[in-house]
């Protein structure tokens, strides 16, 4: 999988590590990725229509299915199967519905115990969806440790940790900085808030391919590199237009995300912003002694442009996040997909965490589009009298909660009043994104502040505070 790399020597620029790093996104670099199935010539009838290859469309066409094996449904997907956020992300699968307990507090605290709830029975499901079709994903239940570099997060994470102990959340363990650093070694660390049993790791490509061949034996019919290129009512039903054919069905269900929403307007609430990762060579045993993280939890810092990493299953390192950047207009482009400029940042920010590991090299660097909405957690809703429904705004917490919104858009199709269509969560929606040259402005100042707060304590400026005010408030 990875290509060989010249030895790092010793006391060289931290940019020296990524001489020999491939442009490619690691998970889909793999000899075990299927090969994509034909494209949609001509029309095809169905009752339930996907629209979108990820974990959003995935799910919702399995879980269709396991409802009523007699549904006939159809899947497209504009490229491959997982080749977008799907394929590119951390691994991180998060049992959190809203984004962690903090923003979840900030909107929702008459139900955030039973969104809690949910989350956990989501994840729950993941894995046994996982375990029941076989998927060889490496699905290991780590948790995730969120960590104080600063030390105003320290109070921060024990404040959190006192809202968890609230809600009855006993999986949630605050460490000062030994027991942190007996769990993971860096100088930067000084305290951590270890959820034990609320995120898992996993190889994010290989279960959606796994869910695809899944859906396959259930019986949905897959086409890929089928853009669907309009939406329009037919009948009692709905049509969708593809460049070689249609596709006419009962019902649609949109699992677009990051990409321009087929209803319309649903567009001015989804800024597409591009994340960016790193991904080392396999750690020897020295290296892995250096370091300790035995217990391979996933890991992210506490600050407003923060860092994720994580252990892979054969000792790599991933090291993702702190620059968040955004284009005017906010397109959806291959070109956007690699920024030298934050990989330079993030393999300076990745030794000066570990610099234990001088030496270690980069085999793969990596881009991509997150589906960001002003509220950081999903929104659904339906169009077309019901017959569509949508779930979109996941803000790079999708790989969990992905999950939950194919239940939602299900029961918003099947016109069910459920536990999950009666959540305030699911019949609100976040404040839309302003037009352009409003919007570029607003992020730009708002990524300006946001290190403003890193910087200083974590006090977050007159236009945080304003954002914050009207729901807009940029928390990560």
């Amino acid at each position: 999988m990875a290509r060989a790399a010249m030895p790092h020597t010793s006391g060289a620029s931290p940019v020296h590590a990524l001489a020999d790093a491939a442009p490619t996104p690691f998970w889909l670099d793999d000899p075990a990725r299927p090969a994509a199935r034909p494209a949609l010539v001509g029309d095809e009838t169905c009752d339930l229509l996907v629209v979108g290859g990820g974990y959003s469309g995935l799910w919702t066409a399995l879980i269709a299915k396991e409802r009523d094996p007699a549904r006939d449904v159809v899947l497209i997907e504009g490229a491959e199967i997982g080749w977008a956020a799907s394929g590119r992300n951390g691994g991180f699968c998060a049992a959190s519905l809203t984004h962690g307990l903090g923003n979840g507090l900030a909107r929702w605290p008459g139900e955030l115990a039973t969104l809690e709830k949910l989350g956990i029975r989501n994840l729950d499901a993941i894995g046994d969806a996982v375990a029941r079709y076989g998927i060889d994903c490496a699905f290991e239940r780590t948790g995730e440790i969120d960590i104080a570099t600063e030390p105003h997060q320290v109070a921060e994470l024990q404040e959190a940790a006192e809202d968890a102990a609230e809600l009855g959340l006993d999986r949630h363990t605050f460490l000062d900085e030994d027991a942190l650093r007996a769990e993971v070694d860096s100088p930067t660390f000084r305290a951590g808030l270890w959820d034990r049993d609320g995120v898992a790791m996993l190889n994010p490509a290989r279960l959606a391919w796994g869910l695809k061949k899944a859906c396959l034996g259930l019986g949905v019919r897959i086409y890929e590199r089928t853009r669907a290129t309009a939406l329009a009512s037919e009948g009692t039903g709905m049509a969708v237009r593809t460049p070689y054919g249609r596709v006419f069905a009962r019902h649609v269900a949109l699992g677009t995300n990051a990409f321009p929403s087929l209803v319309k307007r649903v567009r001015p609430y989804i800024v597409p912003v591009y994340d960016h990762a790193l991904m080392t060579e396999p750690l020897t045993d020295e290296q892995l002694a250096a370091i300790g993280w035995k217990n391979r939890q996933g890991l992210s810092d506490s600050n407003n442009h923060f860092h994720y990493f994580r252990i892979t299953e054969d000792h790599r390192i991933l090291w993702g996040g702190y620059d968040i950047v955004y284009r005017y207009g906010g397109g959806v482009r291959a070109e956007y997909d690699h920024h030298p400029a934050t990989y330079e940042k993030l393999a300076r920010h990745f030794f000066r965490c570990f610099p234990q590991l001088e030496g270690l090299r980069f085999t793969h660097t990596w881009g991509g589009a997150i589906d960001t909405c002003s509220r950081f957690s999903a929104f659904f809703g339906t169009a077309h009298a019901g017959r569509v429904a949508y779930a979109t705004g996941y803000t790079g917490l999708g790989v969990g909660a992905t999950r939950f919104g194919a239940e939602v858009m299900l029961d918003l199709l099947a016109g069910e009043r459920t536990e999950r269509t009666e959540l305030e969560m699911v019949r609100s929606k976040p404040l839309p994104f302003p037009p352009e040259p409003l919007r570029w402005a607003g992020i730009g100042m708002t990524q300006w502040s946001m290190t403003r707060a890193d910087n200083q304590g974590g006090r977050r400026n007159l236009w945080l505070k304003a954002m914050d005010k009207v729901g807009l408030g940029f928390d990560s």
